[in-house]
């Protein structure tokens, strides 16, 4: 099986190392990451720049993918276009080095890059670890992360699902005694609670920093968002059809004029 694997935090994160590891067990794994970070970046694509492209090797001086000066879905057009051979028969993206639940799902590059594969019906799934950040939190265990992350994997492959379906993981990090299990469940829409921090520059200037702490006051039950809280692995099938059904059967019975 040839994977396609790439993420938003850059070909070098320790997190798309871990990943490719892991899922090297499963069929030959070729990466075409950004070259810098593109977190929450979404679904934008370059269009008005050149997407320069570099080998990159792997510790072993071995080939190790390409490096994209572009958008995580850049990476994804261009591999399928123009760098793999043939057509991947899966899209890998992460592991994001942190979740990607909720409405987060609509900012983030890892889940884009996911949504991209998807659009050309490669089956195609994004792999996020969620971890404590700030000062005095352990480093996140990517190499753990990223084993779990496969065997949930080889899981949804091994049910066989539909070419271009969509699945969004989320993998807690925390250690076996602390995991409670995996549950499938449907994607958080309550907003979040954001902020920024207010700051004046020498020139007197005010700028402002996004805030890195921020929370879900008051998530829906069985959500991603709360079964995270509560130690499990989550996973999520997505769709990028945007259509409002119910309210477009009610449009189909208004009077229009034009």
């Amino acid at each position: 099986m040839l994977i396609l694997l790439t993420n938003d935090d850059g070909i070098y994160a320790p997190g798309l190392r871990a990943l490719r590891t892991e899922l090297r067990k499963l069929g030959h794994v070729i990466v075409v990451a950004p070259a810098s970070e593109q977190s929450a970046v979404g679904h934008s694509v370059t269009l008005k720049n050149p997407l320069i492209v570099q080998e990159v090797l792997d510790e072993n001086r071995e080939k190790f993918g390409w490096a994209v000066e572009g958008r995580p879905a850049d990476c994804v057009k261009l591999a399928i276009r123009e760098l793999l051979p043939t057509a991947p028969e899966l899209v890998v993206s992460g592991l994001n080095a942190g979740g990607n639940a909720g409405i987060n799902v609509l900012y983030s590059g890892t889940v884009a890059a996911a949504i991209e594969g998807a659009f050309f019906h490669v089956t195609s799934i994004a792999c996020s670890l969620v971890f404590t950040e700030g000062k005095g939190a352990p480093l996140p265990d990517y190499v753990r992360g990223a084993a779990r992350a496969r065997q949930v994997i080889e899981q949804i492959l091994a049910h066989r699902p539909p070419t271009g379906s969509l699945f969004n993981i989320n993998v807690p990090d925390v250690d076996d005694a602390g995991l409670r299990g995996l549950r499938t469940v449907t994607q958080n829409i309550s907003s979040f609670e954001e902020a920024y921090d207010r700051r004046t520059d020498p020139r007197g200037r005010v700028y402002f920093w996004s805030h890195p702490d921020y929370s879900c006051p008051d998530p829906h039950p069985d959500t991603d968002i709360t079964a995270l809280a509560d130690g499990y692995i989550t996973v999520t099938p997505l769709q990028f059809n945007l259509t409002h059904e119910g309210l477009l059967q009610e449009m189909n019975r208004w009077t229009w004029r034009v």
